[in-house]
């Protein structure tokens, strides 16, 4: 059986600070990289998370798409910016991306968009 959305987000957060027990050196590197990465500067915050969402289709990510899914709620996004992102990355990645984008994307969608509303 598969993993919700917010077991997949659960799950990634949790492992995160797991491995960051035993591995900090490694996950404060990857942390650093991520909060540099995602300043915003010239590109804002949200228009990096749809990025992310376009990668993480195309990638077919589970817990990349659950995480930023939620990042870009938090960073303003809208259901329909989510969507037209993930569109982008089914024109480079063909089905296995719309598989990604009408059923995991999806679901993370409506599991998260209403704690931003």
């Amino acid at each position: 059986m598969s993993k919700g959305p917010r077991e997949l987000l659960n799950d990634f957060m949790n492992g995160l600070q797991a491995v960051g027990e035993t591995n900090p050196t490694h996950i404060d590197a990857f942390m650093n990289l991520l909060g540099a990465s995602y300043e915003p500067k010239v590109v804002d915050v949200k228009t990096k998370e749809l990025i992310s969402i376009g990668i993480a289709v195309y990638n077919r990510c589970e817990y990349c798409i659950a995480f930023h899914t939620f990042k870009a709620f938090e960073a303003g996004a809208t259901r329909e910016e989510l969507l037209e992102a993930a569109m982008v990355a089914v024109a480079f990645g063909g089905g296995p991306s719309i598989a990604y984008a009408t059923t995991l994307l999806k679901d993370c969608i409506d599991e998260f968009e209403k704690d931003f509303k």
